[in-house]
């Protein structure tokens, strides 16, 4: 018997639907991560190094096992946003808490969240992350050119 999905009390900005997301990943539940996600049968999620997970089961699948090595402490740092009335694009900078050899270290991701304004508010339809550098910590404010 399929369980029923959790309902997101947070339905008024993509950013409310973010902030669920990340809570979801930093508590482990699993439930409350899959709330933040679409009903729709595209949905993707690329984790870093990973390979492209379509569809719920495979990107529930995908986050089954990260958790089973324990929760995921990230924190988004220095969002952009592309915002229409029913998309929402976000590239943030994820800061995540590592434990290595050495002890605690934080590693950086970048990543692109894509949420879709449905009828039960906004919705995650894509989470596309990429390691990330130091480098990236500060960006810059100031616009580049490509010539």
């Amino acid at each position: 018997m399929r369980k029923a999905k959790p309902t997101l009390t947070h339905n008024g900005h993509a950013d409310e639907t973010e902030a669920a997301f990340y809570e979801a990943m930093r508590l482990g539940d699993i439930d409350k991560l899959m709330a933040c996600w679409a009903d729709e049968d595209d949905i993707v999620c690329v984790h870093p190094g990973g390979t492209r997970l379509v569809g719920a089961l495979a990107i529930r699948g995908g986050f089954d096992a990260m958790f089973s090595h324990g929760t995921i402490r990230a924190h988004i740092e220095h969002v952009r946003r592309v915002q229409t009335l029913g998309v929402s694009i976000h590239s943030v900078l994820e800061r995540v808490e590592v434990l290595t050899a050495s002890g605690p270290a934080q590693a950086y991701v970048i990543a692109t969240n894509v949420y879709l304004k449905t009828a039960q508010g906004w919705r995650l339809v894509a989470h596309h992350a990429s390691p990330g550098t130091s480098e990236e910590v500060t960006p810059t404010d100031s616009p580049t050119v490509l010539h």
